[in-house]
């Protein structure tokens, strides 16, 4: 049998020593509103409840809860200690794992979100075999739900930011935008794998899913928010500005010329 690849240590490390993923979607209005649009994009294709949910690399619950809050079965699965810890004290059944190597039975699962594990694998067989598991433990027509970090997201973001008129930052984009690939080493973030929207919809199209739909998930002006934020110092997760960003992206649905320009992107299939 072949051995699953252990997680890559920087990882894991990024994740139990100083970024806190419990908050991300929390504490920064970009964060609410993906938090926000990936609830009414799951809530448009998820099965009626009690379906049976695998959120594979889960992190520390935030989905899990809402989702066990709506009536589903769900069951988590992350590689990070830190978040599974979390994910039980929150009140979500966890246990460590990692998406290449599910221990649940084959056909056992209604839906399966992979909402983290496909940016932090770099090389495409990983992936594939992530989406493969999936394919693996779901029901026939259970559906998937896999996000992507958008390989436009780091421009957005870092112009928000202003840090694109730094020189070592412009060349990381210019890297990620030819490439696709955030490489180890580089601040801000782990090594991971940034998707056009055609790239993820061929990779789960490869798995063997059916009925592939990619949409964008914060829509085109979630960089608004986090300039905002940014400058000012103040939170605007309950403000104008970020309803018009909430109606921008719900707009933009519609429009698939815009899918690039959302943070990440979400494909939804059947297995």
């Amino acid at each position: 049998m072949t051995q699953t690849p252990a997680v890559a240590p920087e990882i894991i490390a990024f994740y139990s020593e100083g970024y806190d993923e419990a908050t991300r979607l929390t504490s920064s209005a970009d964060g609410v509103l993906e938090l926000v649009r990936t609830q009414e994009l799951l809530r448009r294709h998820l099965p009626p409840a009690p379906a049976r949910v695998l959120d594979v690399g889960g992190g520390p619950g935030v989905h899990a809860r809402w989702l066990a809050d709506d009536g589903y079965d769900v069951r988590l699965v992350d590689p990070v200690p830190r978040h599974v810890e979390a994910a039980r004290r929150a009140g979500c059944r966890a246990e460590i794992g990692d998406a290449r190597r599910l221990t649940a039975d084959d056909h056992s699962q209604d839906v399966v979100l992979l909402l983290g594990p496909l940016y932090h694998l770099l090389e495409q067989d990983d992936r594939l075999q992530a989406l493969a598991e999936a394919r693996r433990v779901l029901k026939p027509g259970g559906l998937l739900a896999a996000a992507a970090i958008s390989r436009y997201a780091s421009l957005f973001e870092h112009t928000a930011t202003t840090w694109l008129d730094r020189a070592p930052v412009r060349d990381a984009v210019a890297d990620i935008l030819a490439t696709g690939r955030h490489e180890p080493g580089r601040k801000g973030f782990t090594a991971a794998y940034f998707h056009t929207a055609h790239g993820l919809a061929e990779e789960v199209e490869r798995a063997g899913f059916r009925e592939v739909d990619v949409c964008g998930v914060e829509g085109p002006t979630w960089g608004l928010l986090r300039a905002v934020e940014q400058h000012t110092a103040e939170g605007i997760a309950d403000s104008p500005m970020f309803r018009a960003a909430l109606a921008a992206a719900r707009l933009a649905d519609s429009h698939p010329e815009l899918i690039a320009a959302g943070s990440h992107l979400l494909a939804v299939a059947r297995s």
